[in-house]
């Protein structure tokens, strides 16, 4: 079998510092026999010139959309708006399978184009656990931020950091007063991350997974200072929180942090709010009496940009050198054509083969 032709291109949100295969890893791909193309990015926390020093070729920002047939574009976050037609094989979170906004009209652009959808999300083992995520960043970064929020001391615009300098401003300082957090879905890779920047910061959580939420106690929710939300929900659930819970005069939840931001899904657990929140305005008062206020920001790990690459890429690598071979590559495929079929846009075309 011919070693595919992989494309690492630039993302286009300005915010997106973070890549899914770092340097040290490009290089194991190209020993490997692949045959790898690395966009320039002005962004990307790994220069492109340390890409080019292991072997990879370099190409234009955003050149994948002529790039031969064949070649399996990888990336991130979302795609420009244009072209209308994709023809490739592309490997990035599409958040396409829960009715998101834009769900449908990205799907239609793979089916015009004859391309393919290889959704991280779904890049699953047998037993259904992702193999790839940046779960644990994304917990850590939004339990961080709600502590600085809580203790007043988050400033705008967030700027990427390392671990080390974030950790020290999340330490307690004299006079900050004890506070009462919550995290839910505190089992999995973002629960285990937000509990770790609690215990950073000098706080131990209250820590709910799925026997807790399968009878919510909605005031003993409502009774914490600070609530992190990490779980992803796969099937309809009664929501956390409501709007009704919003104006109860006895709500103490000062600050509510959605690491999962499945706002626009019928599966979002916090149907409280109607965007995100961004890098530059991460915060947004949903209540001025009592006072609640929410972030909800969807590429947090791109704050600790080196760090949680790192970790995606050392995970997605050996999923790289087997395909487009192995079963994970196949689920993701059938939960492409899955979605396909969902819209009526039949099975997937040649950007399968």
């Amino acid at each position: 079998m011919t070693a595919p032709h992989l494309w690492l291109r630039h993302e286009v949100r300005t915010t997106e510092r973070r890549t899914p295969v770092v340097p040290d890893d490009a290089r194991r791909l190209v020993e490997a026999g692949l045959d790898l193309t690395v966009e320039e990015s002005p962004q990307r926390i790994f220069p492109v010139e340390e890409y080019e020093a292991v072997g990879a070729r370099v190409a234009p920002a955003g050149s994948w959309v002529s790039a031969p047939p064949g070649t399996v574009v990888l990336g991130l976050k979302e795609l420009p708006d244009e072209p209308a037609e994709l023809t490739h094989r592309h490997i990035f979170f599409g958040h396409a399978y829960k009715r998101q906004p834009g769900a449908a009209a990205l799907l239609r652009r793979f089916a015009a184009g004859g391309g393919a959808l290889l959704d991280l999300e779904y890049l699953v083992d047998e037993q259904g656990r992702r193999l790839a995520a940046f779960g644990f960043w994304a917990g850590y970064l939004g339990a961080a931020l709600a502590v600085l929020q809580h203790r007043g001391r988050l400033t705008a615009p967030l700027r990427p950091t390392g671990r080390d300098e974030l950790d020290e401003t999340l330490r307690p300082a004299p006079g900050d007063e004890e506070f009462t957090a919550l995290v839910v879905g505190a089992l999995g890779r973002s629960g285990r991350g937000a509990r770790a920047a609690f215990a950073t910061a000098g706080a131990g959580p209250t820590c709910w997974d799925l026997a807790e939420t399968r009878d919510l106690d909605r005031r003993a929710l409502l009774g914490h200072d600070v609530l992190v939300n990490c779980v992803l929900a796969t099937s309809p659930v009664p929501p956390f929180v409501r709007e009704e819970d919003l104006d109860d005069p006895a709500r103490r939840l000062r600050t509510l942090s959605d690491v999962t931001c499945d706002v626009g899904s019928p599966l979002n657990v916090l149907p409280v709010y109607d965007r995100t929140t961004e890098w530059t305005d991460p915060v947004r008062r949903l209540r001025k009496e009592p006072p609640l206020d929410l972030i909800a920001i969807d590429n947090l790990p791109s704050l600790l940009p080196r760090e949680s690459s790192t970790d995606f890429s050392a995970a997605l690598l050996p999923q790289l050198l087997e395909f487009p071979g192995g079963g994970a590559w196949a689920r993701c495929l059938d939960r492409f054509d899955q979605a396909r079929r969902e819209l009526g846009l039949g099975e997937g075309g040649p950007g399968r083969a």
